[in-house]
């Protein structure tokens, strides 16, 4: 890891600095889950899973091995984890200390299986062997965004420095005067059409502020699609690969995009952190795919048998220099397969108008010294600022889009968190002096209710979020087939359970808590949802506790069956349905609130429900809070404020 004090500027030797106190802080803490908790405590904090056997492994997807992984029982279902496609894991024998551990990427998660590429076949010595699945380290990311760092650094009289200068306040932003042009979507609203334009005027970086609701992704493609139209190729970056895929997917829907033979859109990426549909799209499968590599393969195959004949032990003794020629042979073969692998990327990007990536998966030795005309990174305020230099490196001109009132990027150790790491490009950039001029926030809102929506409105966006007419009044009881009950004629229903004596518990081993009878009075509401005629496919539990998630997944398994979800406010940002009933938790003498102190998480919570949001809570325990005595006056406010004390058992 590069040393902070070879770096020039302070900002970047900042950032090394926090980087890595982060990854110490991140070691200790996956050392202290493996060596330290038994393992049902580490299966309990989400980062892991045990007792697994494989249920199926194949080859694919460029060679890699594709192994599910399941409870033995098949008819058990996965508890809640954390690991979710893309993550990097760490697969090891269970009762085997000599087990060699196989690291992998998760490629894909159902309730009851887990698949994870790997690019050696993990074989266990027993065939009744049992696997644990651990959450691993991804230091090659940190490499990664330091060596970025250092390239920007270090960069002198061209554009990444002059770039830098700006990103740093050195200098200020340039904008040429506003473009007209003609949307390309055919819904884009007026606050959409201006940040595009906006965006698109920036000579150096611009900023899309997209509040819950509002369309941001929808002003993102769009940027996209009228930069390429005026002749740029594009890089579209996001933290994340479902982002990233999101972006992808609609961006192949394109008409201009989706002409001729060649592919014009590129997704870079491990195929198995790419969802299925879109895979034959990435760079590895057009190349896997394409007719020249035929030659690769067979070249490839004959410099293997060439090499293994080469080491073969034989009888008769072989000619002088025989081996080492034959190793020569076999090394100009992987060479030439190689150098066609190379020329058939190098025609791929060629004609690619759009390359789509998640920041950490801009693989220098691909990319090369590739420039794009404009960079655009979406959830820009879900990333630690150090990775977000990455795509700089390649680039004449950046689009920072998201939401710095929305979750911020997760941060292990404590100390990097309260010295900065926490606050992303985006957010740091939004300071009240630049803001103005650099960005445009989006205003009409197509999810919730006007009730749904108001609170956050006011409390995170001064009040500028407008209900669009379709949304504004929508009810559960518009829905096809939903009566009209006291729930679902309504939008918002706030529970308090003051004074019932709902105490919180803390976990034994895992450090997280829940609320028994809070999980009880969940369950009712769902019930009372699903007697009203509201599919279990368009109702969301969520709560800031794993461990309300999982005692909540126990009690509602049936229903899970049916397509409810149950999960993390964390796991659910960027996500919406019809009704979401939010479980705080927290219920104790001392006033003591924990996670929910953290208002942008809370934020997420209320901003996720399209029609109906119920939220359950002890104003006793919250209320002292200035967030949560403002919203219980709003939940009294518009008539949402309900007591335990009402429900009938």
């Amino acid at each position: 890891m590069t040393e902070n004090s070879s770096f020039q500027h302070p900002h970047f030797r900042h950032l090394a600095r926090l980087m890595a106190l982060e990854a110490k802080a991140e070691s200790e803490q996956l050392q202290q889950q493996f060596l330290h908790s038994s393992p049902a405590a580490a299966e309990r904090t989400g980062n892991s899973l045990i007792q697994l056997v494989m249920r199926d492994e194949f080859a694919g997807l460029g060679g890699r091995w594709l192994v599910t992984l399941g409870k033995r029982n098949q008819q058990t279902n996965l508890p809640w984890t954390r690991l979710r496609m893309g993550s990097p894991v760490q697969l090891s024998e269970e009762n085997n200390a000599e087990s060699k551990p196989w690291r992998g990427v998760v490629s894909q998660l159902r309730r009851d299986t887990i698949q994870v590429a790997f690019t050696e076949w993990p074989e266990a010595e027993n065939e009744r062997a049992t696997f644990r699945l651990d959450l691993a380290s991804d230091e090659f990311t940190r490499r990664r965004a330091q060596a970025a760092m250092a390239l920007i650094d270090n960069a002198k009289g061209n554009r990444l420095a002059e770039l830098r200068k700006v990103l740093l306040g050195e200098a200020p932003p340039h904008f040429q005067p506003m473009p007209i042009f003609n949307a390309l979507h055919p819904r884009l609203n007026q606050a959409q059409h201006e940040a595009v334009a906006h965006a698109l005027a920036a000579a150096d970086v611009a900023i899309i502020h997209g509040p819950p609701g509002t369309g941001k992704t929808t002003a993102v493609v769009e940027l996209i699609r009228q930069a390429v139209r005026r002749g740029d190729r594009v890089l579209a970056c996001a933290p994340s690969n479902l982002a990233v895929d999101n972006i992808f997917e609609r961006l192949l829907s394109a008409p201009e995009l989706n002409t001729g033979a060649t592919a014009q859109i590129v997704r870079i990426g491990h195929p198995a952190r790419v969802l299925p549909a879109l895979r034959d799209q990435t760079l590895e499968m057009l190349v896997e795919n394409h007719p020249d590599m035929k030659l690769v393969r067979k070249l490839t195959k004959e410099a293997h048998a060439l090499r293994a004949q080469a080491a073969k032990y034989t009888r008769a003794k072989p000619a002088p220099g025989e081996r080492r020629d034959m190793r020569q042979e076999a090394k100009a073969m992987l060479a030439d397969a190689r150098r066609i692998e190379e020329q058939l990327v190098a025609r791929i990007f060629g004609t690619a108008r759009v390359v789509c990536a998640t920041l950490t998966g801009l693989d220098e030795q691909l990319l090369g010294d590739r420039q794009f005309d404009l960079c655009v990174i979406d959830e820009a305020a879900q990333s630690t600022e150090p990775v977000c230099w990455i795509p700089l490196r390649y680039s004449q001109r950046l689009v920072l889009a998201g939401d710095h009132c929305q979750l911020p990027p997760t941060i292990i150790a404590p100390q990097a968190a309260a010295e900065g790491l926490a606050v992303s490009m985006l957010e740091r950039l939004m300071a009240p002096a630049a803001a103005p001029e650099i960005s445009r926030q989006l205003t009409v809102q197509h999810r919730m209710h006007q009730q749904i929506m108001d609170f956050s409105s006011a409390t995170f966006y001064g009040g500028t979020l407008i209900a669009h007419a379709t949304v504004q009044t929508h009810l559960l009881c518009e829905l096809p087939g939903v009566q009209s009950t006291p729930l679902t004629d309504s939008a918002v229903h706030f529970i308090d359970t003051a004074g019932a004596d709902y105490q919180e518990t803390l976990e034994a081993e895992g450090g997280s808590r829940y609320n028994a009878e809070e999980a009880n009075l969940v369950q009712r509401k769902v019930d009372e949802l699903l007697a009203a005629g509201v599919a279990a496919t368009d109702i969301a539990v969520i709560s800031p506790y794993a461990a309300q998630v999982r005692r909540l997944r126990e009690q509602l398994a049936a229903h899970l069956e049916n397509g409810l979800e149950i999960g993390s406010i964390d796991g659910f940002q960027g996500r919406e349905q019809e009704a979401v009933i939010i479980s705080l938790v927290r219920s104790n003498p001392d006033g003591e609130i924990g996670f929910l102190a953290d208002t942008r998480r809370m934020n997420v919570a209320l901003t996720r429900a399209r029609r109906k949001l119920i939220v359950i809570g002890d104003s006793a325990t919250i209320g002292g809070d200035p967030f949560y005595a403002a919203l219980l006056a709003y939940f009294d406010q518009i008539g949402a404020y309900h007591t335990v004390w009402e429900e009938t058992w």
